[in-house]
């Protein structure tokens, strides 16, 4: 079996880098007498926002599981598992350190902030968990999807349980990673679950991408099965409720963004591997490749990582609607700029790592 290139991922992930960045940007800085929620391009702008995060996990266990796949397939897996690991261990110390204020330690200002998890502590924690299924499951593929599917479906239907889940008897550092309550902007409930619905994925690409006519008929279940998903995923919640008898199926259909938001990581995803053939090569696709790079940047920028001085000590709350919108744009070359010109790729910060790794062992 030949494991195929998916060159729409790279497409993907830009998309999701690009709307991060002006979604950053915008609820950042635009004043609050602007947040009018019966404002149709607010509420256009705020729906799209919301699509940025699933995308980013659902693409990160997809593009993660398929490479530990293919790393199987040549029969050693050993060094991409060793590799995803370190990576998986890396994002969370790169998170944790983005929310160092190294000026506010100096001056004795020391408080719990930088022990609030964000996508990336997620996201390496997700690939870490994708490396033990990997190694449990890689000889039973049919069980592993199953097992994917099954988790995904199981955080996502329980989401009513661990909405406000306070865990004030565990330590900080652990229950950021489960409850908000400390100020956590993301949790692993529910956001793995993207991430395994993103490695179920995998799966399908690595087994079946190579057949004729997989690309039309992925992209037309992408459509129907995302469109089902924002359209129907509430009713059939409810009939499943109300056929059961159990009421957690009635209380996830009346909070429905979890399925509803997978639906546009699908169309999304239709929408891309339709148009891959135009996006080989592309400046999207090379955007898509150096999408750690650009994180860190605009995290630096706009928060003030490390030294406290950010785009949002100066303008907090502050910009109108066209100042917002003109400011992102800047703020998207720029951040992009220092990427291509400076940083160069992905691949920098972990040469960079690795280089730090090998001097201490020295």
């Amino acid at each position: 079996m030949q494991a195929t290139r998916l060159y729409f991922i790279d497409a993907v992930r830009a998309f999701a880098i690009l709307m991060m960045l002006q979604g950053h940007f915008i609820d950042t800085l635009l004043s609050p007498i602007y947040r009018n929620t019966n404002n149709i391009y607010f509420n256009t702008w705020s729906y799209f926002r919301g699509i940025t995060a699933p995308v980013f996990f659902t693409i990160s266990g997809l593009v993660f599981a398929y490479l530990l796949l293919k790393a199987h397939q040549k029969g050693d897996d050993k060094p991409r598992i060793k590799k995803g690991l370190f990576r998986g261990l890396l994002l969370i110390v790169i998170g944790y350190s983005l929310r160092i204020n190294i000026l506010g330690w100096l001056s004795g200002n020391f408080n719990t902030y930088v022990l609030v998890i964000d996508v990336l502590q997620c996201i390496g924690l997700s690939l870490i968990i994708l490396v033990f299924l990997h190694m449990l499951l890689k000889k039973h593929q049919i069980f592993y999807a199953i097992t994917l599917l099954l988790i995904g479906t199981l955080i996502f239907v329980t989401e009513p349980l661990y909405r406000n889940l306070a865990l004030p008897n565990v330590p900080l550092f652990f229950s950021n990673y489960l409850s908000k309550a400390n100020g956590s902007v993301f949790t692993m409930l529910p956001w793995f679950g993207y991430t395994a619905f993103g490695a179920f994925l995998s799966l399908v690409f690595f087994n079946h991408a190579h057949k004729n006519k997989f690309k039309l008929l992925t992209v037309l279940t992408f459509f129907i099965c995302g469109l089902s998903l924002i359209y129907l995923s509430t009713f059939i919640l409810t009939v499943f409720g109300e056929i059961t008898g159990v009421e957690l199926f009635v209380k996830s259909a009346n909070y429905n963004y979890l399925f509803s938001r997978l639906g546009n990581v699908f169309v999304l995803f239709g929408f891309f591997y339709a148009c891959e053939h135009f996006l080989k090569q592309s400046l999207i696709t090379n955007i898509g490749k150096k999408t750690l790079s650009i994180y860190v940047i605009h995290f630096i920028l706009l928060y003030g990582s490390f030294t406290g001085y950010g785009l949002k000590r100066y303008l907090y709350k502050s910009l109108d609607p066209v100042e917002a919108i003109f400011g992102a744009l800047i703020f998207i070359v720029t951040v992009c700029f220092i990427a291509f010109y400076y940083v160069k790729t992905n691949t920098f910060i972990y040469k960079m790592i690795n280089k730090m790794v090998t001097k201490i062992k020295n």
